[in-house]
């Protein structure tokens, strides 16, 4: 073999090595709890992200790369999120996560993610502080696309306070960080009504039995149970008020519009009322298109996304960080960051039109102008107010001086 053969092999074989590297598929980790009480939300979740993926890769990819999914189950527990965030950073070399239902999970596990400068696009967990755990260090590597709780309780109150026209309410709110985060934004956003609540109780996951909570909120006169907890303990309060013959509106966080409650609770669910960024209604063409496509690929029961607001945000999630990635022209944790921060080009999603939702101060996509009110309805959410379902019609695009943000943009 002559010299000018070797190098000649030796020149396609780098050449070989080099674009078999340039068409690795980019990983993106997707965490979230896809069994037990949180999977409503967490199978929705990943399923419309899973959507959002085969669309983009059908297209090409991101950087003329497919991407690829490194899905795995939290089950829910905090223990178990912090091993598969070590194990998505270090093992499967992750360039961003997208998901976190429930919000102790983002809590205890994001941090690994913040110390590795990786994104994470929280699209489901609302607890206040999810993207204000690393405000004290110089970079902050997580965002949302979802309504945060100081967006949703001021809105529950609003409803119950002040649109309806009671006088006493009380609070029901799970143990969890998720449970007594809200319910913390629930008091305080009493307080500036002035208004104190008549009782405040606590139930664990899995509890069956809310008749001592409720015979508290019964006996001081509660007029409205305002509520944050997940699906199958919130679908208990309902049956629980049926087992008593005493029934009062439920008026609470994002979460009564899962199946799991809608589905548990049966009538005594029905009238129930909380905030939603998507409602399952083609109330645009994207939306249309979106949910076609989801009840196509993956037939759920009844033709009912089992967590509609999951679905759509999941779906929502991997769209603005393919939008990052291309921009950034690189899966570089800190250029991707630095890309999400300063989108130049609107993102067309399913809950709105992402016109440079984040900034480097401001990791919240959703404002308080985007969600609506959403009623449990013939087993299914339906809009609560036809002004809401005007609204939805409508391309609602962030506005930072929307009460609720949590901080200007710069």
């Amino acid at each position: 073999m002559t010299f000018k053969t070797k190098s000649l092999i030796s020149a396609l074989a780098l050449a070989w090595s080099f674009s078999a590297t340039a068409a690795e598929p980019i990983k993106v980790g997707v965490s979230g709890p896809f069994t037990g009480g949180s999977s409503s939300m967490g199978v929705s979740m990943r399923d419309g992200v899973k959507l959002a993926v085969a669309e983009i890769n059908k297209a090409g990819g991101v950087l003329g790369r497919q991407l690829l999914l490194v899905e795995r189950d939290d089950e829910a527990k905090n223990e178990r999120g912090v091993q598969i965030a070590q194990e998505l950073i270090n093992k499967e070399k992750v360039v961003a996560t997208v998901g976190y239902i429930n919000t102790g999970v983002a809590l205890a596990s994001q941090r690994f993610y913040q110390e590795a400068k990786i994104p994470v696009m929280n699209n489901v967990a609302t607890g206040t502080l999810v993207t204000q755990q690393f405000k004290d260090q110089p970079e902050n590597y997580i965002f949302r696309n979802a309504a945060h709780d100081s967006i949703q309780a001021p809105m529950i109150v609003e409803e119950a306070i002040t649109r309806r026209g009671y006088k006493k309410v009380a609070i029901l709110a799970d143990s969890t960080n998720y449970g007594q985060l809200g319910r913390a934004d629930l008091e305080k956003a009493l307080d500036l009504k002035g208004v104190k609540p008549v009782a405040v109780e606590k139930f664990n996951i899995k509890d069956v039995d809310m008749t001592a909570q409720l015979l508290k909120a019964k006996e001081a006169g509660a007029e409205a149970i305002l509520t944050y907890g997940i699906g199958p303990e919130l679908a208990q309060i309902a049956n629980g008020m049926t087992k008593l013959g005493w029934k009062v509106p439920m008026i609470g966080s994002w979460t009564l519009s899962m199946a799991n409650f809608i589905d548990n609770a049966g009538p005594g669910g029905e009238g129930a009322r909380m905030p939603q960024t998507f409602i399952q209604e083609p109330t645009t063409p994207k939306r249309q298109s979106f949910i076609i496509s989801y009840l196509k690929t993956f037939n759920p029961k009844n033709a009912r996304i089992d967590s509609p607001v999951s679905a759509a945000q999941g779906y929502d999630s991997i769209y603005l960080l393919a939008a990052a990635i291309k921009q950034a022209n690189s899966t570089e944790g800190p250029k991707i960051k630095a890309a999400l921060e300063d989108l130049k080009a609107p993102v067309d999603g399913v809950v709105t039109t992402y016109n440079k939702p984040f900034s480097a101060t401001d990791h919240e996509a959703i404002t308080a102008n985007i969600p609506v009110f959403g009623e449990v309805k013939g087993q299914r959410v339906v809009y609560a107010y036809t002004d809401d379902f005007k609204k939805a019609s409508e391309v609602r695009v962030k506005d930072p001086n929307a009460k609720g943000a949590l901080a200007p943009k710069k």
